[in-house]
């Protein structure tokens, strides 16, 4: 956790500050207030930033990483997946049929189906190959991100525990303080 000073920033450095920075600030400044919904829209907003900083990362990372080949077998798979597809494979077909009407023209489609049939099939594999080492890294990184967060929690109970009992303290004190008081006034 990070820890500020407690004087309020001057306006040159409150320029300096980003807005993240100018939240805690004023969380550690008044730790009475509760937060209202426009602090939540805004850590929530800091923390979604963050978790899109760190996947962008990943991502460009993979991306640099990735071969000609994985990037081939990564189009083919997004291609091989679509309507468009779909079209041009039943329009090729179509237009086979009809112009070539032998029993030989039927076994040489067969033939070329089931060669572009394997080699769709392995570049789809290696595509959905790449996927799963994305998402398990994405996985990590949640789970990362989730443990620190969880964390953080147990740190900030333990201070609020922290708080309660020496807000108990000082009310039993005060009331002693009082009672002390009303005992010399009588």
């Amino acid at each position: 956790m990070r820890k500020h000073s407690h004087s309020q920033p001057t306006d040159a450095s409150k320029s300096e500050l980003n807005a993240d920075e100018l939240l805690f600030h004023e969380l550690e400044q008044f730790p009475e207030g509760k937060l209202d919904t426009h602090d939540i829209h805004r850590l929530a907003k800091m923390v979604n930033e963050y978790q899109g900083k760190i996947k962008a990362g990943l991502l460009e990372q993979h991306e640099r990483n990735a071969g000609t080949g994985a990037r081939i077998a990564d189009k083919v798979a997004i291609f091989g997946g679509s309507w468009k597809f779909i079209f041009s494979l039943a329009a090729i077909m179509s237009s086979w049929l009809i112009w070539n009407h032998s029993r030989s023209s039927l076994f040489i489609l067969s033939f070329i189906l089931s060669i572009f049939t394997v080699f769709q099939a392995t570049l789809i594999q290696m595509s959905q190959n790449r996927q799963a080492v994305k998402d398990k890294q994405e996985q990590i990184m949640d789970i990362a991100i989730n443990y620190k967060a969880e964390k953080e929690n147990v740190e900030i109970q333990n201070h609020l525990l922290h708080m309660e009992e020496r807000l108990k303290y000082m009310e039993a004190a005060t009331l002693n303080k009082r009672r002390h008081v009303r005992r010399n006034q009588s």
